[in-house]
């Protein structure tokens, strides 16, 4: 982040005094090879059309302008009007006090890029149905991180969890456990062809012939299969929650879909697109006009039986999202809704905020391995691996980072056996082990005696070799990536940062001597790199929601 706002001012500086305006569309980076310097950017190329320049002109000219005004750097023109620029050591050597300061006042990588712009991000949102699978994990994973994300990025951001409490999978719901609780009294049952069969359901009608013994089948049928429903939905939530915290995933708003079709404002706001023309009525159904906005078909608001669709409760749902004044709102949804994009964001359009006031971040599926297996997964069928059971199996940090591993629109292998091992082939322990790796040679030094003192320019000047330098770089970078997460809404930045610093550690700290340099000075210097690698390690972990260990054992098999 320094090094990018730092020549991005020289550069903002050089060309006003040109009185050239700054280009937007200017990029400043780190090149593809190192060999072309720290970092590269397209300004002159951007700009020679407002300066009536041939682009390599006017890079020479603001080539000039950046060694006049920190004659530090060293910068040259590339190609056809790049400017690659170089940072002297010492420049990279402040890196380590700015860590230090920052990680001490809130946290090294935090930013104001959001600029207090407030953004509610919804996940998870499963149906009350039955227990989180793994897919759900990976979105909740993804929701929570986000959020960290976002927060650290300078956003205003709420966090919320859409229950489906009302519809059709509700009723479906209460009648599978009212079968259940008959067949456990011996009643006749006929089986459904569509109904929930998973082992909860039993455990729900046992629950419920505790509490209440014989007593529904005095009742009308219909009244007892409400109370099934409501007793399923209550447990089946409490349930979810209880999975989530131990996830360390937390909503801070849990918002029923009930309390939208109860209050009547599904109704008001299908009034409201009536009234501007943007529904009508057809065969006796109510449609909304979406293919006008960019759908590719008019949808069914209201159904001809009288019944709301789904899309009906959506449409309300995010009309009261932006009435609470969120700017943009982000749905993190399974993949299997990528169809149902075009018609919400047609919806927005409707309810008169821009296309960008809507983020949707599609989560593909995971693939959970177990022996080389497919572990099946159906929610109706019982045939599931409960985001719980696998929490058990390897922990909340293995299945955090690893769900968080690859971008989300794309399919993840979920190995359970490989990041249950403690050794370097396991990326969870690839990273946490980096964190431990210095806090254990931090404990050696106590037992030495040896301090590292204050981090003066003079001691950091003896960081000078590639890989100091390399590691300096790269700690550098990350208020930039995690601006990035942010910017794009792409968590899974962060854990390829992450990998990529651990690695650069790993190799380090093989191919150097810290404690036993013989030299007192480079020891204490090298102590403060490792110390500041580790900070932004663990920053870069608590964004993900993943624990920084201080002592970890290590298998070589």
């Amino acid at each position: 982040m320094r090094a990018v706002t730092h020549l991005r001012s020289l550069l903002s500086d050089a060309l006003a005094g040109m009185g050239i305006p700054w280009p937007e569309k200017t990029t400043i980076e780190p090149p593809r090879d190192a060999k072309f310097g720290d970092l590269a950017t397209n300004a002159a190329m951007m700009a020679a059309k407002a300066a009536g320049q041939k682009p390599r002109d006017l890079a020479e000219a603001l080539r000039q302008a950046l060694v006049s005004a920190d004659p530090g750097i060293a910068a040259e023109v590339a190609g056809p009007g790049f400017l690659n620029v170089t940072f002297p050591p010492a420049f990279w050597q402040a890196t380590i006090a700015d860590v230090l300061e920052q990680d001490a006042g809130g946290g090294y990588g935090r930013s104001d890029l959001g600029g207090g712009k407030k953004i509610q991000v919804e996940y998870v949102s499963a149906n009350p149905t039955g227990p989180l699978h793994i897919g759900h994990g990976r979105g909740a994973a993804l929701g929570d991180t986000l959020a960290r994300i976002l927060r650290a990025a300078g956003f205003d951001v709420s966090t919320e969890y859409y229950i489906n409490d009302a519809g059709r999978q509700m009723r479906l719901l209460g009648n599978s456990i009212w079968l259940r609780y008959r067949e456990f009294y011996g009643k006749d049952v006929v089986w459904p062809e569509d109904w929930y069969k998973g082992e909860y359901i039993i455990d729900l009608a046992r629950e419920l012939s505790a509490i209440h013994g014989m007593a529904l089948f005095n009742m009308p049928e219909a009244e007892a299969i409400a109370i099934c429903q409501t007793y399923g939905v209550d447990s089946i939530m409490a349930g979810i929650k209880k999975d989530l915290a131990d996830f360390r995933v937390s909503h801070e708003v849990w918002f029923s879909e009930k309390t939208l079709v109860s209050g009547g404002r599904v109704e008001a706001t299908l009034s409201d697109l009536k009234a501007r023309g943007l529904a009508y009525e057809k065969d006796g159904a109510l449609w909304f006009a979406s293919e006008n906005l960019g759908d590719d078909k008019d949808r069914v608001l209201r159904k001809s039986s009288g019944e709301l669709t789904y899309f009906a409760s959506d449409i309300c749902y995010h009309a009261d999202k932006f009435a609470r004044g969120f700017e943009v709102v982000v749905d993190i949804w399974g993949a299997d809704h990528h169809g149902y994009v075009p018609r919400m964001n047609a919806a927005v359009q409707a309810l008169g905020r821009t296309p960008d006031s809507l983020k949707v971040i599609l989560v593909q599926l995971v693939n959970l391995l177990s022996g080389g297996e497919q572990i099946a997964m159906s929610t109706r069928a019982g045939k599931f691996e409960t985001l719980a059971d696998v929490v058990a199996e390897v922990g909340t940090d293995a299945a955090r980072f690893m769900f968080l591993s690859r971008k989300s629109d794309s399919h993840l292998d979920f190995d359970l056996e490989l990041v249950k091992r403690q050794t370097m082939d396991n990326p969870v322990y690839y990273v946490q082990y980096a964190h431990a790796r210095v806090k254990s040679l931090f404990a050696k030094a106590a037992e030495r005696g040896i301090a590292a003192g204050t981090p003066d320019e003079a001691l950091l000047s003896r960081l000078s070799t590639p890989e100091d330098l390399g590691l300096l770089r790269q700690i550098e970078q990350f208020p930039d990536v995690v601006a990035t997460a942010a910017a794009t809404f792409s968590p899974h930045v962060i854990s390829y940062y992450l990998r990529d610093l651990a690695g650069r550690l790993h190799s380090y700290y093989a191919a150097h001597q810290v404690l036993a340099t013989g030299d007192e000075e480079l020891t204490r210097a090298r102590m403060h790199l490792l110390d500041a690698v580790a900070r932004v390690v663990r920053a870069g972990l608590a964004l993900l929601g993943v624990s920084a260990p201080e002592k970890m054992e290590r298998s070589e098999s």
